[in-house]
């Protein structure tokens, strides 16, 4: 068994693909892990060891980037990371393919001792507490209220830091003994906020690479703000305000830009770091749903009791015109998965939820048993009707038990109801096994998608492919009425004595028994199952 740190080369991309890294050539594979970092030296031969990422510093034309990829191929290395921007030509691609090595772009800005200190970090083994305390700038790693005053110590003025979404992070000291016509609260007033949405104050920020000033709010004209956007590559992490009545000299606007990078390491190793916790907590999850032994330390450390519960499991389909890249989508379903855990935790403080794999799975403990299930359908499509995603989110429904040894059971039930939601064999987004059970049932034995169909039913599909007739929808509508012509004609839209002919034909042509109970069970399971098919 491998005990050497080590972390899987999808878990870096979910990470930091997207704001850091990118992939410009290789592949991402399942089965890829980084065990350690090493640094390119062009004058001495590059000591990487097996499964190991590559710093490629001072890389950037093609030829040195090809020569790099053949001389560290033999070595087993994971990736080699060049900074951007980069344009990977098809000797370099074809270099990446043949030597197995993923080849990165690293975004401007980003420095390579912060690059490989989030290397490490992820792959450190358990939760951050058992790693080696990683810092940024000497700051430990995450700690923005230092940050905050480490930036206003050197720009003399209150700073605070904030999201992306204008949510306050961090504060300096410094804010605590403004004067009346500083911002009071630590942050601007809802109104003024508002203020500089309308006028496109905020737009500005976005598109800027550099200190944007903002005017005061019309009680407060002399609180001029400087706002410095933090970015990790093309993405806008968050801000960082300075109030400062005057200008900000040339070395102030230096210092400002530097820390702002400091800044953005900062935001990524909490992204990183919260995602170690989600992990654990998944973890625990996901021993608690499989049941066993394990299962009641589990579903004890999550904060659960054993009462009755069930279980919603969770899923993202992908429409066919909006596929993401699979950092992307990786990043949906937490966001997603973090947004159902907070609308499950209004309903009951000790709900939980974990993202396993694809699916994010909740626990909701229920005061009682009756109608809990019709209450979790409500709750489900509560949470459809609030939250706004590119990916179409559905919700299957487990069903109630009364302790959480049998947790697993709810589990199933759910999982089998979101099969069915996710095959798109209903038109629904929430379901309970109970409302999906034959739909169930019939997955299961659906066969695969090239899978002709034969006897009976192959023939009279055969006949009419070549005649243009209609001897199958007529089975299948003397079928669905149970065999009373009457029906069935005026669902075909056709005369009685039309559809008795056309019936006989379905007899002669499939050489289909009608009368025999069991020939007619067979051809209607095939039929369902045939329609399932065309519908997934």
């Amino acid at each position: 068994m491998n005990h050497r740190p080590q972390a899987s080369l999808v878990h870096v991309m979910e990470e930091l693909g997207g704001t850091l890294l990118e992939v410009i050539a290789g592949e991402i594979g399942d089965d890829r892990t980084i065990e350690a970092v090493a640094i390119h030296d062009p004058r001495d031969e590059p000591e990487a060891s097996r499964n190991a990422i590559v710093l490629g510093v001072g890389l950037q034309e093609s030829a040195d980037v090809r020569q790099v990829l053949t001389r560290l191929g033999p070595s087993g290395a994971t990736g080699l990371v060049v900074r951007a921007p980069f344009l990977a030509d098809d000797e370099v691609v074809a270099a990446a393919q043949q030597t197995g090595i993923t080849l990165f772009s690293l975004a401007r800005g980003t420095t390579w001792a912060h690059l490989a200190g989030l290397f490490r970090a992820l792959m450190t083994p358990g939760g951050h507490d058992d790693a080696r305390p990683v810092t940024f700038g000497g700051i430990l790693a995450g700690d923005l209220f230092a940050m905050a005053n480490a930036i206003a110590a050197l720009l003399e003025a209150p700073v605070t830091i904030e999201d992306r979404n204008s949510q306050l992070l961090a504060f300096s000291h410094a804010q605590e003994s403004q004067a009346p016509a500083a911002p009071r609260g630590r942050q601007l007033p809802p109104h003024y906020t508002r203020l500089l949405e309308e006028t496109g104050v905020f737009r500005e920020i976005t598109r800027s690479d550099g200190p944007v000033v903002v005017p005061g709010p019309s009680e407060a004209p002399d609180d001029r703000r400087t706002v410095m956007p933090v970015r990790a590559g093309e993405e806008l992490l968050g801000t960082i305000w300075i109030a400062s009545p005057s200008p900000l000299s040339e070395e102030h606007v230096r210092v400002l830009r530097e820390s702002a990078k400091l800044v953005a390491m900062h935001l990524i190793w909490q992204r990183t770091d919260a995602d170690v916790e989600r992990r654990l907590r998944a973890d625990q999850l996901r021993s608690a749903l499989d049941g066993g032994p394990a299962a009641a330390e589990a579903a004890h450390r999550l904060g659960l009791r054993d009462e009755p519960s069930i279980v919603l499991a969770l899923s993202l389909h992908a429409p066919a015109t909006d596929q993401l890249p699979h950092a992307a989508l990786a990043a949906e379903r937490k966001r997603v998965a973090d947004a159902f855990s907070v609308h499950l935790m209004f309903a009951h403080p000790r709900a939980t939820v974990g993202l396993i794999g694809e699916v994010a799975y909740g626990v909701l403990p229920v005061a009682t048993t009756h109608d809990a299930e019709e209450s979790a359908m409500r709750l489900a499509n509560e949470f459809l009707a609030r939250v706004r995603s590119s990916q179409r989110p559905f919700i299957g429904i487990g069903t109630i038990v009364e302790e959480m040894a049998r947790l697993h059971r709810s589990r199933s039930s759910a999982d089998r109801a979101l099969r069915v939601l996710r095959a798109h064999v209903v038109d629904r987004a929430v379901a309970r096994l109970e409302d999906v059970h034959a739909e169930s049932l019939l997955l299961e034995l659906a066969a695969p998608a090239d899978e002709v169909p034969s006897g009976p039913l192959a023939r009279l599909i055969a006949y009419d492919a070549s005649h243009q007739a209609s001897l199958v929808d007529t089975l299948r509508a003397w079928l669905d009425a149970m065999g009373d012509v009457t029906l069935a004609s005026a669902a075909m839209f056709v005369h009685q004595n039309t559809f008795r002919y056309r019936l006989r034909r379905v007899a002669e042509v499939g050489r289909l028994d009608l009368d025999d109970p069991n020939a007619r069970f067979a051809v209607q399971l095939q039929l369902r199952l045939l329609a399932i098919r065309s519908e997934r």
